[in-house]
């Protein structure tokens, strides 16, 4: 690679990076602003952070999205986890094409249309056997696992594509059941991919505010819809301070999981290492 061409590709990533972190940066630092107007530096101050923990708004808003991000990413990746082992270990079976089209769809199809026709669902589903009452915590839960489960569909049928058969067929040719080579073998070896889908499930549930919007009822405000409802009466340092948390909480989990990872791939290696050996 010719120094030019290694100087252009070392300056474009600098530019992506701090295209992306720059405003992050800013963000956080205005977090500590005491002025009301944020452009405006009036000193260091936690005057916002104070304000941010006696909102009871806030709070209700927060365990509100956390236990529809929880629960959406454990069914998501439980669903999205079948989903991928039949698609991969299930070989060719009548409906696979339709099967495989009805989990991509909710990837490439907007958001508001995923919203609207939901919201026409459950609309219907009220009027015909009386469920939902309201809308709210059970009608966006459901509106998030059926597109977030195929994102862990697509991890987990990646994972598995690239994963050997050999340690499946040994066990079954010493006599293991299918269901014990599932649990023993398979889903062990799964497990990253698993772990890596629930994460993302979890993430994706936590930032929507399009099709949560269309599948929430009065009262049941997630934490983006209030972000975006308080943001169109203005700039306010208060949500400077809570995106700042949301950064921080989101940065520690990433480096927990990317430690998990590493400790993971190490003894993998051991094991590699150690069979070699032996």
């Amino acid at each position: 690679m010719s120094p030019k061409r290694s100087r252009f590709l070392f300056s474009s990533l600098c530019f992506g990076l701090a295209f992306l972190y720059i405003p992050m940066v800013l963000l956080i630092f205005y977090s500590f602003n005491h002025s009301r107007i944020v452009p405006i530096w009036g000193g260091f101050s936690l005057r916002w952070y104070k304000v941010l923990f006696q909102s009871e708004d806030v709070w209700a808003a927060t365990a509100l999205s956390f236990k529809i991000a929880f629960v959406n990413a454990s069914f998501a990746m439980a669903l999205g986890t079948l989903a991928g082992l039949a698609l991969v270990r299930f070989g060719r079976f009548r409906g696979r094409t339709l099967f495989t089209g009805m989990i991509t769809a909710p990837l490439v199809m907007p958001e508001v249309i995923t919203g609207l026709s939901l919201l026409l669902l459950f609309i219907g589903l009220q009027g015909l056997i009386g469920w939902p009452a309201e809308r709210g915590f059970t009608t966006i839960t459901i509106a998030h696992i059926t597109f977030s489960m195929a994102y862990v569909a697509v991890i987990v049928q990646s994972r598995l594509t690239g994963m050997s058969e050999d340690l499946e067929e040994a066990a079954s040719d010493l006599g293991a059941r299918p269901f014990r080579v599932l649990l023993d073998i398979t889903l062990p070896r799964l497990a990253p991919g698993m772990l890596a889908g629930w994460l993302l499930a979890f993430t994706l549930s936590l930032d929507d505010l399009v099709i949560a919007s269309f599948t929430t009822g009065p009262g049941s405000n997630t934490l983006p819809i209030l972000i975006y409802s308080r943001i169109r009466l203005g700039l306010r340092p208060d949500i400077n301070a809570l995106a700042t948390i949301i950064i921080l909480a989101i940065t520690t989990g990433v480096i927990i999981f990317g430690w998990i990872m590493l400790r993971q791939q190490r003894q993998r290696e051991r094991e590699m290492q150690q069979a070699a050996l032996s």
